[in-house]
């Protein structure tokens, strides 16, 4: 019992030593800078506020962590401390338009420690500096022009992956989203397409990508501990992947252009020097991450809202079934199809306004500036949230309200809706995603109707937003279409 009390007492020593360190930091940031800080709180010593950031996320609703600040503040930017680093969060259009309008001028793109040790680089360098190198990579195979020729493979895939659907009084449409993405990603980055080898790599996908956005506690049991063992298992798989690619290229039996695998490993950089294996891994790691996490959420939330809104399913079945009835037998979508899906894709933007998959990202200060009269310092992190504009009543009106018209014409002012981010940092696989969706809508409604077993199930964000129960759903087959 004493020695409990000894360690007690020397716990709040320390806590009371680490609160006035960080009170005469604060006074000491104030002197230098000509305006005040935002206003705000950094909550309790070391963690910050990164516990409430994170459990409203839990609890359904992401944005009241940012919506209570700005109210109890009145201010559209206020400080805090998230994930070890002290923040400033930016909301509203001017927050957004400064942000991506001033990308490796005032900001940089950052990203919490535990995404390096979870992609821990051979070569020493950062997440950032990796993902530059990505993007410089990826133009060739992202852009619209060259997506264009993968509409027919995910066409096919579609095709072999809702014939699971089919049979089945009851499925979790959530995960059968998931499995749909993650295959298209599979096929596309790496071309691996049996389906054991792909559902063997998606379980841990999963673990990693729910623990990837955590308080970095390395703990056995901790999500965060949990994705850094998953992602070592995917790097594997990967790696034995890469070594049976460096054959097949050496002997013919496959092709430069194949896939972003086979780019990476034949393309070197300005010193003429290759990618290591591991460094491939980590890059198709983040890659098959962003290639179907953020889509399956967007996917499944389709499936919630079509489900309880019957005349906006009617006009996208519609929509769906005249290109359908224009098609002959065994013809797979192409391009001229894509683009008469113009009210499928106004739904799926309410869809993603409403649910962004993207809750926000985080920037750092690259010099210390002023914005709304406050003063932003050097080194800060700073983090800028979809919801801030996403589910603003000045922005878009009744904003709880579903209605795929905001999207017609012009569509909403720019840096309003930004659940892809903006400027140089705008997600570079929107185009990707765009075509994943609209032929996810497409085979979903021309075979199936179909009702939420639970209606009023919880949403949670972890990091992004999942029906809690895996979104249940009753399957009701069109019979002319169901074996289409």
């Amino acid at each position: 019992m004493e020695l409990f009390y000894v360690s007690l007492v020397c716990l709040f020593v320390l806590l009371a030593s680490l609160s006035f360190l960080f009170l005469v930091n604060n006074k000491n940031m104030k002197s230098t800078l000509s305006c005040p800080l935002p206003p705000g709180k950094s909550g309790w010593p070391v963690i910050g506020e990164s516990l409430e950031f994170l459990s409203t996320g839990w609890k359904g609703h992401p944005e009241k962590f940012i919506f209570d600040r700005i109210s109890k503040y009145s201010s559209d930017v206020f400080k805090t401390h998230l994930l070890g680093e002290k923040a400033v969060v930016f909301c509203g259009v001017s927050g957004n338009k400064l942000l991506f309008s001033n990308e490796n001028k005032l900001v940089q793109a950052w990203w919490p420690s535990s995404v390096d040790k979870v992609f821990p680089s051979s070569t020493q360098t950062s997440s950032k500096e990796e993902a530059i190198k990505m993007r410089k990579m990826l133009p060739n195979f992202l852009k619209p022009e060259a997506l264009q020729r993968y509409i027919g493979i995910m066409d096919h895939i579609a095709q072999r992956h809702f014939q699971s659907w089919e049979n089945q009084e009851e499925v979790l449409a959530f995960s059968l989203a998931k499995r749909y993405t993650f295959w298209l990603a599979c096929r596309l980055f790496v071309s691996v397409e049996d389906p054991n080898h792909v559902a063997k790599l998606a379980d841990p996908f999963e673990v990693l990508a729910s623990g990837l956005i955590s308080i970095p506690i390395d703990l056995p049991g901790t999500p965060f501990n949990r994705a850094i063992k998953a992602s070592n298992f995917i790097r594997k798989e990967l790696v034995a992947i890469i070594k049976q690619r460096k054959i097949d290229l050496a002997e013919g039996k496959a092709s430069a252009s194949q896939d972003i695998l086979s780019h990476m490993l034949l393309t070197s950089d300005e010193n003429g020097k290759f990618m290591h294996e591991l460094d491939v891994a980590d890059k198709i790691l983040g890659l098959l991450i962003g290639g179907h996490d953020t889509a399956s959420s967007a996917c499944a939330f389709i499936v919630k809202y079509l489900a309880e809104l019957p005349e906006i399913y009617d006009g996208v079945y519609k929509e769906q079934m005249k290109i359908a009835k224009s098609k002959g037998p065994g013809e797979l979508l192409n391009w001229e199809d894509i683009k008469k899906m113009k009210y499928s894709w106004n739904v799926a933007c309410e869809v993603l306004r409403l649910a962004p998959p993207l809750q926000g990202a985080f920037r750092e200060a690259l010099a210390d500036f002023t914005f709304n009269g406050f003063s932003i310092p050097k080194g800060w992190k700073i983090y800028w949230s979809a919801n801030s504009t996403h589910r603003n009543p000045e922005v878009f009106p009744e904003p709880l309200k579903f209605d795929p018209s905001r999207f017609e014409g012009s569509g909403p002012a720019p840096y309003t809706f930004v659940p892809f981010g903006g400027g140089p940092r705008m997600c570079p696989g929107k185009e990707y995603a765009r075509l994943e969706i609209l032929v996810f809508i497409h085979h979903l409604v021309k075979r199936f109707s179909w009702q939420k077993i639970i209606p009023d199930e919880k949403i949670i964000v972890n990091p992004m937003p999942i029906p809690a129960k895996g979104l249940p759903i009753r399957l009701y087959p069109h019979n002319m279409t169901k074996n289409a």
